[in-house]
């Protein structure tokens, strides 16, 4: 009982965090390029959830990882689920209620971006995106986890043009 109180006072905080801000308080990215590049590449047809807004209230959201499947046994955010782009099915979504935090990523939030519309197109209601995906995360000492649940430094960094957004870890490719 005191946990379910401690809970809804989190997210109480989270929720009236999310609404002073207007819905995005990105200004953990200190790559002022990265910023740019971001803004630019974001339709904003999905909302956008700080790394930091993930990290404080990780338990409250389903975490969806977008990117292809070798890119997620190399490291994933820890209790993320795999859904894929590519080959994205919704069959990976069975038992994931229509109305469920949701949290998609993948390296820096474009196929998350275009997965999160598929999901809303669904009619999933919660749907976020992780602003700066997994690279992000990582920049913001994100803990990234490997296929066999072990805490790992290396990143899939999908590309050498890719690769240059991610600041920390190992960049596997």
């Amino acid at each position: 009982m005191a946990e379910a109180a401690v809970r809804t006072g989190q997210l109480y905080k989270f929720l009236i965090a999310v609404a002073v801000s207007g819905g995005t308080c990105f200004s953990q990215v200190t790559s002022e390029a990265y910023k740019s590049m971001l803004e630019r590449m974001y339709k904003k047809t999905v909302p956008l959830i700080a790394c930091e807004t993930l990290k404080n209230n990780h338990a409250e959201f389903i975490i969806l990882d977008t990117r292809e499947q070798a890119e997620f046994r190399v490291s994933h955010i820890q209790n993320s689920k795999w859904i894929g782009y590519d080959d994205f099915d919704t069959h990976r979504l069975e038992g994931v209620p229509k109305d469920a935090n949701l949290v998609v990523y993948c390296s820096v939030g474009y196929r998350s971006e275009r997965i999160g519309e598929k999901l809303l197109a669904l009619g999933y209601t919660n749907v976020k995106n992780l602003y700066g995906g997994i690279f992000e995360w990582v920049n913001e000492d994100g803990k990234v986890y490997n296929s066999t649940n072990k805490e790992t430094k290396d990143i899939h960094a999908f590309n050498m043009h890719w690769g240059i957004w991610l600041q920390k870890g190992l960049k596997v490719y």
